[in-house]
């Protein structure tokens, strides 16, 4: 299948980074054993010769070693950022001077750039894409629909991408298969509860170095990714708040153990927010005005959507960076609130992101889903899939070999007995 190239093969912040940057990726690897078992398959089959594959994903350790993999199948890979400031910039020098990988990511790129970047990949005329939050195909579907006829499919990795991905399947509007990879199990039950449980925390402590044990800290949502996030704050000592506007979510977080309150009422009293539900305006203009003197707020949903920055801009007096990733506001009356990363998702505008153990699976279904749609080209439907069930437990099953655990299998006499329904109490 034919590629363009641009004139210019990459936009990266310094070649120069790419000795630290491999060195990160391997290091990375070294905690990525179900991906690796993947690659040394793939290696073999290449099963993607022929095809190119645009990822617009998070530019860290963790997805270069998906990128190697995809590359040791066969494909032509080109990469892009997902997000302005979840870029590493020395991984992505690496990709390019190291891998041969063709990547379009500098940390702090404006949204001219960042979309940019998004057309230089696509430039490539890809047969398969990979995204972080849909803003890929949306592309597809708007400004290159001259694409839309190469594509046999595209994945995506958050919540958020699955929402906006779904709303399109049911107005009508999608016009590629897509794997909803964000629902396959091995994916949101550990990566957004544990990666971003674990890497949300480790965002805000880096960013302020403030002590979480003592503070009121209010989680905007109680999906898979605010359970991690409460569970968390709650294990380091913190009083935790649960806003939520699904009843059976907030029943789940009152059971949990967690206080459960609407945000109009836990804005005053909260020291840290954070917002993790993949909606927009979660934490409003209204809200920040009633939050007390030196509250710290942040975002851990893919998008800068869900607190309003835009009217917090309009009504600041002041506005100074204190630390990396630390803004002060200062509001009337000499208020100050504090923003992390910009209002961008704090796990990787402030931190590294989520271990490579979690991506680990997370990029195995990614793989997965690309061999899925290789597989079953011209059999998909134009809407959502999620990947086979079969699929997520070899996933599971290899993530547990790696950890050296063991577990059971049914017997003949339970098989059975799990398939019949003659058997009953005696």
């Amino acid at each position: 299948m034919s590629i363009v190239m641009k004139t210019k093969n990459y936009d990266v912040k310094d070649l120069s980074l790419s000795s630290a940057g491999k060195l990160k990726i391997e290091w990375a690897g070294q905690q990525m054993p179900v991906l690796k078992i993947i690659r040394e398959r793939f290696s073999k089959e290449k099963p993607f010769k022929n095809y190119t594959i645009a990822a617009c994903l998070h530019i860290t350790s963790e997805t270069a070693n998906l990128l190697i993999t995809l590359k040791a199948a066969g494909a032509t890979v080109v990469a892009c950022a997902s997000n302005p400031l979840s870029t590493q910039d020395s991984v992505a020098a690496s990709l390019v001077k190291d891998f041969g990988i063709p990547t379009y990511a500098i940390n702090g790129e404006n949204s001219k750039t960042y979309y940019d970047h998004l057309n230089s990949v696509l430039d490539y005329k890809p047969n398969i894409t990979m995204d972080d939050g849909a803003d890929l195909v949306s592309l597809l579907h708007t400004k290159r629909k001259d694409i839309l006829p190469l594509i046999i499919g595209s994945s995506e990795e958050t919540t958020t991408g699955v929402i906006r991905l779904k709303a399109m399947a049911q107005d009508g509007a999608l016009k590629l298969p897509v794997v909803a990879v964000n629902d396959s199990d091995t994916k949101h039950l550990f990566d957004n509860r544990y990666g971003t449980g674990q890497s949300t925390i480790d965002g805000i402590i880096r960013a302020t170095n403030i002590l979480l044990a003592g503070k009121t800290f209010v989680v905007g949502g109680y999906g898979w990714c605010s359970r991690g996030i409460a569970s968390r704050a709650k294990g380091m000592g913190a009083h935790v708040i649960v806003t939520e506007v699904d009843p059976v979510r907030a029943l789940e977080a009152a059971m949990d153990g967690f206080v459960v309150m609407k945000m109009d009422q836990a804005v005053k009293m909260g020291d840290i927010f954070v917002s993790a539900t993949g909606d927009k305006h979660v934490i409003t203009l209204a809200h920040m005005k009633d939050m007390k003197d030196g509250a710290v707020v942040a975002n851990s949903g893919h998008f800068d959507i869900e607190i309003d920055m835009a009217g917090l801009e309009k009504i600041k007096k002041s506005k100074r960076r204190i630390r990396n990733s630390l803004d002060e506001y200062t509001l009337s009356g000499n208020k100050k609130i504090y923003i992390l990363g910009e209002g961008r998702l704090v796990n990787l505008a402030a931190a590294e992101g989520h271990p490579a153990e979690v991506m680990d699976m997370s990029f195995a279904n990614q793989a997965l889903a690309a061999e899925f749609f290789v597989k079953n080209k011209s059999k998909l439907q134009n809407k959502v899939y999620v990947l086979p069930k079969e699929v997520d437990q070899k996933v599971a099953g290899l993530k547990l070999k790696a950890m050296g655990i063991s577990i059971d299998t049914l017997t003949a006499e339970q098989k059975t007995y799990l398939s019949s329904w003659t058997e009953g109490t005696k």
